[in-house]
């Protein structure tokens, strides 16, 4: 039977399937097809291309006495189709016949099969060569071979072609035009590429000199530079800085009340000294019309600074007197006065203590009584203490030239606020007590009591109060009298006033000092306790607390045996 050869190593079930008869490279658009004429059937022949080549089973050395030249048969078609004898077992040094790849113009002689042959067989005898055609490949082509023997050498020889096969293939015409196309696309991409980059750097460069000679400009002078004034300046004027104002904003004030003649200058000046960072929210007074760095000078001085003051716990509006050494202690309208002084040493202008004690007795609306506590104070019965109370204890920082009515108006309103923040609208329901009669209370503790006594005095307070019982501080003495005093005398505390807690029973008409905070939230939650007597036995401040009247006339005599208790009257 017929068997198709296969590549050595493919597989052996694998099916082969006969390609079509093609045109040889080498002929002309109408150079007519060859026809493929199979020889007749014979076990004895191998087909191989176009030829077939037959051998018989002499030995090489044997004289090649029946040997013929091949036969050719003409066909009927112009390219002639050969027919050659061949011996059983055909062996080729390259492969498929004599036009194999790697030889272009003549048979080879075959090879000597290694076990019969020490010379290769036909070496001597002459080989038609058709130089016009090549070997062609047809469907039908079949590769027949001796079914008892391996044709061995014949797979030798398709190793040897599929070796001479190159193993790359020139590109075509049509390719070769692509590849070069691309690569000039690659190369133009790259072009605009390195052309875009050097158009952003040279972008980039152009804005970071722009930056450079603005800033060069602003911060270090030249043409263009901001607007200063070169001094030696006119008449001062207060500013006010803000919490929370930066250096720009600060320039604007500046520029806007004319200290300085641009708010440029001013903040170049002010990065480049490290002083500004001392600056606080206030009101200062400065010159108008000076440069910039004088601005900056004179806004970092402590001097500059008005409208400031520090309102201790406990004090009250007028100034007064201690006892003991005869000090005066400065109340809230002096603290106001001393603290609008503005102008030069020596010719300063400054709101005066009346001015202030005047505006204090003035319309409670304009002055900023809250109106939880105006019905109390519109019934105090001395005009020039209706305030008292109403200005917080704290740091506080107000316009000097806003004049005295309007300053407290500011003090009275902020304090509202701080108070109401406390919790005195609602707390008081607990305890009994009006926003504004907590508010006395309040001040009671301050003036009676060590901070951390607070809360007992604060329940005293409010046990006699309970039981109708008059408190009989001395501190209630001392304050109509505008002294100072730990102990009073008999006749002081004989003396009717509406403040003399000694003579009238129940809370002063008003507070009798700027009560803190802490008093302010020990009457709204006081200690719990039963207490109702107390008093300080010694210069510690140390303060005993006692329900028995008994023991609060033993503690009476301890205080009195340190000195507590003696008046300077």
């Amino acid at each position: 039977m017929s068997n198709h050869r296969r590549p050595v190593g493919e597989r052996p079930e694998f099916q082969y399937v006969p390609r079509e008869p093609r045109r040889h490279r080498y002929l002309d658009e109408d150079d007519d097809q060859v026809d493929y004429a199979p020889p007749a059937e014979d076990d004895d022949v191998v087909t191989t291309g176009r030829h077939a080549v037959v051998y018989d089973d002499r030995h090489v050395d044997e004289p090649h006495a029946d040997y013929t030249e091949p036969v050719y048969e003409q066909s009927a078609y112009e390219n002639p189709v050969y027919e050659q004898p061949f011996d059983p077992e055909p062996v080729y040094e390259d492969g498929y016949g004599p036009r194999s790849y790697g030889d272009a113009h003549a048979y080879r002689a075959p090879a000597v099969d290694d076990r019969a042959y020490d010379e290769p067989a036909y070496a001597d005898e002459p080989v038609h060569v058709d130089e016009q055609y090549e070997a062609h490949t047809y469907p039908d082509d079949r590769y027949d071979t001796p079914p008892d023997e391996p044709d061995v050498a014949f797979a030798e020889a398709e190793t040897q072609i599929i070796s001479a096969i190159p193993e790359e293939i020139p590109p075509t015409r049509a390719h070769a035009r692509t590849q070069a196309r691309r690569r000039k696309q690659a190369k133009g991409r790259a072009r605009r590429g390195k052309l875009f980059g050097a158009l952003a750097a040279a972008t980039v460069l152009i804005v970071l000199v722009g930056i450079v000679f603005v800033g060069g400009k602003m911060f270090f002078g030249g043409p263009d530079a901001p607007a200063d004034y070169a001094g030696p300046g006119g008449p001062e004027v207060v500013v006010q800085v803000h919490p929370g104002d930066t250096a720009e904003e600060i320039a604007s004030t500046l520029a806007e009340r004319d200290v300085v003649a641009s708010g440029s200058a001013f903040f170049n000046a002010a990065v480049q000294s490290n002083a500004m960072n001392s600056v606080q929210p206030g009101f200062y007074s400065l010159s108008t019309q000076i440069p910039a760095d004088d601005a900056v000078q004179e806004l970092v001085d402590p001097a500059s600074r008005v409208g400031q003051m520090i309102i201790s716990e406990g004090r009250q509006l007028h100034d007064t007197t201690d006892v003991q050494t005869g000090a005066k202690k400065k109340g809230i309208y002096t603290l106001i006065s001393e603290a609008s002084c503005i102008g030069e040493a020596g010719q300063e202008q400054c709101i005066g203590y009346d001015d202030l004690n005047a505006a204090g007795a003035g319309d409670l609306s304009a002055l900023g009584v809250p109106d939880w506590a105006k019905d109390a104070v519109a019934g105090v019965p001395d005009r020039d203490r209706q305030l008292e109370g109403l200005i917080a204890a704290g740091s506080w920082d107000f316009d000097p030239t806003a004049g005295p009515a309007a300053i407290l108006q500011r003090l009275v309103t902020e304090s509202s606020a701080s108070y109401e923040k406390t919790g005195i609208l609602t707390a008081g329901n607990q305890v009994g007590l009006t926003p504004y009669k907590m508010l006395i209370a309040a001040s009671l503790v301050e003036r009676e009591a060590m901070p951390d006594d607070f809360s007992k005095v604060a329940r005293v307070i409010l046990n006699r109060l309970a039981v109708n019982q008059a408190l009989q501080f001395d501190s209630t003495v001392n304050y109509a009298l505008d002294t100072t005093e730990l102990a009073t005398t008999d006749a002081d505390r004989a003396q009717v006033t509406p403040w003399n807690t000694y003579a009238s029973p129940g809370l002063p008409a008003t507070p009798i000092s700027s009560p803190s905070i802490g008093a302010l939230q020990a009457v709204e939650q006081p200690a719990p306790g039963d207490w109702i007597y107390f008093v300080t036995v010694d210069s510690k401040g140390t303060t005993l607390f006692t329900k028995s009247y008994d023991e609060h006339l033993a503690n009476i005599d301890q205080a009195l045996n340190n000195g507590i208790l003696n008046s300077g009257r």
